[in-house]
């Protein structure tokens, strides 16, 4: 089976649409599943496609085009996702073309609702208003401090919790 074939079958598990994806599904929803599988790969929890970042597929003769928003200018990891995307799709038989895109700007608003209790669920808090944020182990708001503005990617900062004792990272609201 192709890497392409794989990350369909992964898609197909995790929907239990087998049959609505396989066949009879079109090219570009077979493409959407295949991207929901690709992870990110400084937030390994969350695939691309629950981050927000593809904002467009087009299919035509010419091949297949991704277009992807960036969380933020400069992020390193870009090469690192359109490699990731372009590998994932290769196996379709069709030249992939994944291209950046400032068309809108990314927000965290984007990031789905899989995504945000993915990120809760290992620890990372959700992007939220400042001075909303949650610690993601005990729920508290009025105990988390910020530790610093600056956390191992530039879409996360450093936070600890008062009341559970627990540092965490949050994603930052944009």
């Amino acid at each position: 089976m192709s890497e392409a074939g794989t990350h369909l079958a992964i898609a197909q598990a995790r929907s239990g649409s087998g049959a609505a994806v396989g066949a009879a599904a079109s090219l570009e929803t077979q493409i959407r599943a295949i991207l929901a599988t690709v992870p990110d790969p400084e937030l390994p929890v969350l695939s691309v496609v629950d981050l927000g970042i593809v904002h467009r597929v087009d299919v035509d003769e010419d091949g297949i085009r991704v277009a992807i928003l960036p969380t933020f200018i400069g992020c390193p990891a870009l090469d690192v996702i359109r490699a990731s995307i372009a590998s994932a799709l290769a196996g379709l038989g069709r030249p992939v073309r994944v291209e950046t895109t400032f068309e809108v700007p990314w927000t965290s608003d984007r990031i789905s609702a899989a995504g945000l209790r993915a990120l809760a669920a290992v620890g990372i808090a959700p992007p939220a208003d400042p001075g909303a944020t949650r610690c993601p182990f005990c729920a508290s708001s009025g105990e988390v401090v910020m530790d610093s503005a600056f956390g191992p990617t530039q879409c996360r900062s450093l936070f600890y919790c008062r009341a559970c004792r627990q540092p965490f990272e949050a994603l930052k609201s944009v």
